[in-house]
């Protein structure tokens, strides 16, 4: 037998109905609200990196100097062993021991990290005190890749170490971590270059999603290697070489016609094309910064005058 409902019930389920409605208006205003404020947080944060940039000195020469001394060499120290040790495996596979080879770059790693641990940045710099922990999270995350393979190296072939390497996952992040720390010391170089000019070519371009060679062409040489460390950055491309390695070659390309032969038309795709075929290596811009970049301001910096 049905039992119809009686008034109370309707006025029951109403209540529930505008109950619930009432808890889930108040969930997405809570949450509107919590971010409405993480945003201006952000924003308030962001500001105040841009008011610090703007303080003399935060990103003068000597600053930059110094931090490539005590932060920038000890970790490319470490990560050009890297390179150099993985080369060895694989191409001396039958005389290499794997394990020892980890068993080294873990104790490198440990001991840069300790030495960039020990070093300071002001706090009037902020991309150079990024710059500095996230190469520290880098080196970090080597040191417990290698240890992770120094126990397990010999299992398998020497040659096949450096592609399981690839696939880990603390590789995956340390390789994120100090190709952003390498970009934030490249964006730093544009902070001091526009201390010492008045209209630095290109600036205004950073940030952007895409670049067009009508862009490349509007920039200056400092500009230009911080896309590329930003581009570096965005495909966790790992090289040997500096961002003006890239840069010098990009400017080559264009230059003698080679990307529109090869139908090249952005940045990117130079860039991809240059990381996979290996044809941009350390060294380039050295052998033809004078062709190139004889006009160009850049700081007092080795690795824009020695081949280190």
């Amino acid at each position: 037998m049905d039992k119809r409902l009686t008034r109370s019930d309707y006025v029951f389920s109403l209540i529930f109905v505008f109950l619930l409605v009432c808890v889930a208006g108040a969930f997405f205003f809570g949450v509107q609200i919590g971010s409405s404020r993480a945003e201006t947080k952000y924003e308030a944060l962001l500001a105040q990196k841009e008011e610090a940039s703007k303080i003399p000195g935060a990103y003068d020469q000597q600053l930059l100097v110094s931090f490539y001394h005590t932060i920038y060499a000890p970790y490319r120290e470490f990560s050009n062993r890297w390179f150099d040790k993985l080369k060895e495996l694989e191409l001396q596979a039958d005389s290499v021991d794997a394990s020892a080879v980890m068993k080294d770059l873990a104790k490198l790693a440990d001991e840069k990290y300790a030495e960039l641990a020990n070093a300071a940045t002001p706090e009037s710099s902020p991309l150079l005190g990024e710059a500095h922990q996230n190469l520290m999270k880098g080196l970090k995350l080597f040191a417990d890749t290698s240890k992770k393979f120094q126990s397990k190296a010999n299992a398998m072939h020497p040659g096949v170490v450096a592609t399981e390497i690839d696939k880990d996952a603390f590789f995956q992040e340390a390789k994120k971590f100090v190709l952003l720390g390498q970009q934030q010391y490249y964006a730093s170089i544009v902070k001091w270059n526009e201390t010492v000019e008045q209209q630095v070519k290109g600036a205004a371009l950073l940030g952007k999603n895409a670049y067009t060679l009508a862009d490349w062409s509007q920039m200056g040489l400092n500009v230009k290697n911080t896309v590329v460390a930003s581009m570096l950055l965005n495909e966790k491309r790992f090289m040997p070489l500096y961002p003006q390695d890239m840069t010098v070659r990009i400017d080559e390309m264009i230059a003698n016609g080679q990307v529109k032969k090869l139908n090249l038309n952005d940045i990117q795709s130079i860039v991809d094309m240059l990381g996979d075929t290996n044809a941009a290596r350390k060294g380039d811009f050295i052998q033809r910064k004078d062709k190139w970049y004889a006009g160009e301001t850049m700081p007092q910096l080795p690795f824009f005058y020695e081949n280190k």
